[in-house]
């Protein structure tokens, strides 16, 4: 009888099951025309999480009147950001990026699978799982690309991955990385950022504000931790940063429709400063893991012209963490953390 080499079988015990890891976040049009816009903010404004009204109130005016006007306002704004060598926008640019560098400094792990999706558009969150399960993946390490918790982002996007796999007759194991608002690799990349980013000024910034997408007010009573969450990131990185609530300021931008937002809103806010005398000014956007239409335009663009109209003199956009070193040790460390165990 034949002998089975013991070394032959300790290397089968120890072979690991594949583990999908998977980046997903808001999402993106695939252009910057009418049709293109219509298709991205149907299916992003449908989203019952994003609008909670009654859909007998809201479907009627979103195909009535946001629908007819918003994809050209959009579309316009889109233009100004778009990546015209790639042909789409700067978040699908950048989260591409994070995949590939991700996948790159997990390769000492063999049996690890790095793949990539939007909530909303191209590529879809349904297909990066079959491709991820196609490849043999077992377990999936689901990574919502929100540091700050809210049912109107990290959650949505929840609902679409298991959606997805409700349709799987083998379900793999999952595990979903939470938020990180206080993580210290999050708070001390940010703290690095602007600390560079000014350092390269030719002035120092009175205030800075930390601008973060807003929700809206009814939201955060119903119990939505997001707010909490946005001001425990600010107070670690003026901690960090060793400055006071009058130079680092929280507002909340983008919002929407006729209902109270989570205040103080940042266009208010920057035209308020200007005209009590704040001549210089930086504003960072802590909630978005890439530089977007929110940061790139509604920040770099239109808040930087109501500062000087309203009697500012200098005002700079601080990126977005991006795939920089810095951004991507983040979510490195959340993704290592989350395979323990699986790898």
């Amino acid at each position: 009888m034949q002998q089975q080499n013991p070394a032959n079988h300790q290397q089968e015990a120890l072979t690991l099951p594949k583990v999908g890891v998977l980046l997903v976040n808001l999402g993106t049009p695939d252009g910057t025309d009418y049709w293109p816009m219509r298709r991205y903010l149907a299916q992003f404004l449908s989203d019952r999480r994003v609008i909670e009204w009654p859909r007998a109130i809201w479907l009627p005016i979103l195909y009535g009147i946001v629908l007819s006007k918003r994809p050209k306002s959009s579309g316009a704004m889109y233009d100004r950001i778009w990546n015209k060598e790639l042909n789409e926008s700067p978040l699908r640019t950048f989260t591409r990026s994070q995949s590939d560098k991700l996948a790159a400094s997990l390769k000492d792990y063999d049996n690890v699978v790095v793949d990539w999706a939007m909530r909303y558009g191209q590529p879809s969150i349904e297909d990066a799982v079959d491709r991820l399960m196609d490849q043999g993946c077992e377990r999936i390490v689901m990574f919502p690309l929100y540091p700050q918790y809210s049912a109107t982002t990290t959650a949505t996007v929840n609902d679409d991955f298991f959606k997805a796999l409700m349709k799987k007759r083998f379900m793999p194991a999952v595990r979903i990385v939470p938020s990180y608002e206080k993580e210290t690799v999050y708070i001390e990349a940010l703290a690095q950022s602007i600390e560079s980013h000014i350092a390269g000024l030719d002035y120092e910034p009175e205030v800075i504000l930390a601008s973060y997408h807003g929700i809206p007010k009814s939201y955060a009573e119903k119990g939505d931790p997001y707010p909490q969450q946005c001001l425990e990131t600010s107070r670690l990185l003026r901690a960090r940063l060793g400055m006071d609530e009058n130079k680092f300021r929280t507002t909340f931008q983008s919002r929407f429709g006729p209902e109270e937002w989570l205040q103080p809103y940042t266009d208010d806010t920057v035209e308020k400063l200007a005209k009590e005398g704040v001549k210089t000014m930086a504003v960072l956007n802590p909630g978005f893991v890439v530089d977007c239409l929110e940061t790139v335009d509604e920040i770099g663009h239109e808040a930087a012209e109501e500062f000087v109209e309203a009697g500012g003199d200098k005002f700079t956009h601080i990126p977005c963490l991006n795939d920089s070193d810095e951004g991507m040790k983040v979510i490195e460390a959340m993704v290592r953390r989350e395979l323990q165990g699986w790898v």
